[in-house]
Parts: structure tokens; C-alpha cells; sequence
């Protein structure tokens, strides 16, 4: 397996974009190949495509954006991936000095204990030697949330996972070779996962389209319409009666649950 296979051995497509940026700094230090994805120009865009744009109805362009402080909630993704080099999981935060070494999910030789399959599972699935690191990035994970409240809900938990498009693609593929007919039911059945996973991306297409917009003008023309009929205030009034009786639940949750702890 080189630096450019997946965990199946299979070669992984970065795109135009990304392969660039790998073959500009490959020769980098950490620290200057972290300022090359700030200075690209394109991760910029695709990155701050999805962030909330400015608009003048709601920011005043006379007042200086305030500078984060320690007490202030700044979310950022942290990454826990294995090193085949020594056999380590590690942490990168982009917000500490370096990665972080975790923990070993390698055996030492000799060790009973431990068994390993390093053969394809041949449903495209992990094999028992991913979950080996995954083992130790699970235990880091949990640390790391048991350290805050149990009612702490501002984590998101996400995988990088190869496109399985590419593996129900292959597999169409290797059935095909072998002489297997379009109407055979093994055929249909991938067939059949591989336009479910187009119609999945097709949603997420229209989903990312929505977050991208920016509605505001459209609601102020609703607000406008809405204090023209008459109805406004009576909106607003209703609003702030469910809202007390959110507050007055959440209060009540919060109490019960003191309570029991």
C-alpha cells in the first residue's frame, strides 16, 4: 500500500485542486504547508462557501469585529488519523504546536494477544486491522467529550470515508468481466445502491444550494408585508408567549435534572 491507497489498496482520486496543492508542498515543513492551505485560493472559497455571509441589514460596517477571547466558543475540527510509520494514532489540532501521539495500535511482536486480518472483508467494509486504530482514536474521542458536561452537545462526529460509489462501481464492474447479465438479481442489486447513492448526492447538492443562499432580503420583504396587513404584532406577541413556555420548559428540565444528579 503506497501513501496513495486506501485501506483496500485502492488508489485515491484527490482532484486537480488537491493533487496541486500535494505536489506544491510536498517539500514544505508543516508549519509552511498549514500557511499554503490559507493562502490557496481555491480551499478558501470552497471553505467559505458554506460560511454565513456578511449583509449590511445586519453588520455595521463603523464597528470593529471583536477579537475571540478564552471565554468564547471557537469550533474547529480535529483530526485522529494512523502513522503505518510506527504504528501510532495521532491527533492533529491545528490550534496546538504539532500532532499529538496518542496511543499504539501495533502489537509488539510476540504478543498473543492481539490477532490481525489484513485481508478485504469483500463487502468494502473496515477489516479488522482498520479497526485496530480506530480502537485507539475511539478511546482518545471519549476522553476528550468525558472531560466536558454530560449534557454538552456542541460536538460533531464525522468519518472520512472513501466514496462508495467507487466500490459499488467495481464491483459492477467485476461482475460484468465474469460474464454476469444486466437482468441477473447480483447485477440489479448494485445497480440499484449505486443510483440510491446518486439520488443521496443529488439531495445534498440542493441542500448545500439552500445553506448558500442568503434569504434575509426575502424576509424583510415578508416582514414588510406582514406590518402592512395589521398582522405583525400579533405575530410578535404570540411569539414571545411560546418562547416563555420554551423557557419555562427548559428551566423546568434543567431543575429536574439537578435534582436527580
Amino acid at each position: 500500500k503506497t501513501a496513495n491507497d486506501d485501506d483496500n489498496g485502492r488508489k485515491l482520486i484527490l482532484g486537480k485542486t488537491l493533487s496541486n496543492f500535494k505536489s506544491f508542498t510536498s517539500h514544505f515543513p508543516p508549519d509552511l504547508r498549514g500557511e499554503a492551505i490559507g493562502s490557496s485560493d481555491e480551499i478558501r472559497a470552497a471553505h467559505n462557501s458554506f460560511g454565513r455571509a456578511e449583509d449590511a441589514f445586519l453588520s455595521d460596517p463603523s464597528r470593529a469585529k471583536r477579537a475571540a477571547t478564552d471565554d468564547d466558543d471557537v469550533f474547529h475540527f480535529i483530526a485522529y488519523v494512523p502513522h503505518e510509520g510506527d504504528g501510532c494514532v495521532y491527533e492533529l489540532d491545528g490550534l496546538q504546536a504539532g500532532p499529538i501521539r496518542v496511543g499504539s495500535y501495533r502489537p509488539e511482536i510476540g504478543d498473543e494477544n492481539t490477532t490481525h486480518d489484513n485481508n478485504n472483508n469483500g463487502d468494502g467494509g473496515t477489516t479488522s486491522s482498520d479497526m485496530d486504530w480506530i480502537r485507539v482514536a475511539r478511546n482518545a474521542i471519549q476522553t476528550r467529550l468525558a472531560s466536558y458536561s454530560s449534557t454538552e452537545i456542541k460536538f460533531n462526529l464525522m468519518a472520512v470515508v472513501q466514496d462508495k460509489r467507487t466500490y459499488l462501481t467495481e464491483r459492477l464492474n467485476a461482475l460484468a468481466a465474469i460474464g454476469v447479465e444486466e437482468s441477473d438479481p447480483n447485477m440489479l442489486a448494485v445497480r440499484s445502491e449505486l443510483h440510491g447513492e446518486e439520488e443521496k448526492r443529488a439531495g445534498w447538492a440542493s441542500e448545500n444550494e439552500r445553506r448558500r443562499h442568503n434569504y434575509l432580503p426575502f424576509c424583510v420583504e415578508y416582514l414588510r408585508a406582514l406590518a402592512g396587513s395589521g398582522r405583525f404584532e400579533g405575530l410578535v406577541e404570540k411569539a414571545r408567549e411560546s418562547a416563555g413556555e420554551k423557557r419555562k420548559r427548559a428551566e423546568a428540565w434543567k431543575k429536574e435534572v439537578g435534582q436527580k444528579g
